[in-house]
């Protein structure tokens, strides 16, 4: 008798697990955990962030019904508006004004554009990446955030952390982990997608490197 195939979505979350610990581990986010920086590293991330997300969710229409990528392009997920938000309460009207995403954010909404061009798996490897760390790990800077600079909880500043619309996170990911297992594509096709995923890691690790490089290590 077969043993039950391991469901793709745990495939994923294990081959990613070593780039999920190196992003949580990098010294600039462990400063900024740490409460050892000022609001304005918080900014410059935020504004990284920015840009990502908007390479994204800069989705052409046809992928909403795409059968890879279309399950994974939900509003209660979109996060560019609130980011916004966020930077207009910490940099004021013109928080656009010479902006330009660091050399790592560059690649990473140059890679994410390439696969909303070209392949809605790596699209959804990306997604998955960032909607799963920022529903959990997200959280976390958060409430770090509130404490270190007293932003209003759940409100402007950090509004790019709070899901209104995913009233019960721990449900959600069952159902996301569910559209992950039913992904319709190939073992190999599969594999491409964790690939990507890593690929994804790497490329916010580089963002937290370089900059980790603008604010050095305080402690």
């Amino acid at each position: 008798m077969d043993a039950t195939p391991t469901p793709f979505s745990a495939l994923l979350r294990a081959a990613s697990h070593e780039q999920h610990a190196q992003v949580a581990g990098s010294a600039f986010m462990g400063d900024l955990l740490g409460g050892r920086l000022g609001v304005d590293a918080y900014r410059q991330y935020t504004e990284q962030l920015w840009f990502v997300y908007r390479a994204l969710e800069s989705t052409p229409g046809h992928l909403a019904e795409d059968p890879v990528a279309g399950p994974f392009i939900r509003l209660d997920l979109a996060r560019t508006e609130e980011l916004e938000r966020d930077l207009a309460h910490l940099g004021g009207p013109r928080w656009r004004s010479g902006l330009e995403p660091l050399p790592a954010t560059a690649e990473y909404a140059d890679r994410i554009a390439e696969c909303v061009r070209d392949w809605p798996a790596g699209l959804v490897a990306h997604h998955y990446t960032r909607s799963m760390g920022d529903l959990s790990g997200g959280q976390i800077v958060r409430g770090m955030a509130e404490k270190t600079w007293g932003f209003d909880r759940k409100g402007d500043g950090v509004r790019f952390y709070v899901f209104e619309s995913i009233p019960n996170p721990a449900a959600f990911k069952r159902d996301y982990r569910a559209l992950l297992d039913a992904l319709p594509v190939d073992d190999l096709e599969k594999q491409r997608v964790i690939d990507e995923c890593k690929h994804a890691y790497g490329l916010n690790t580089a963002i937290l490197r370089d900059l980790g490089r603008r604010f050095p290590l305080s402690a």
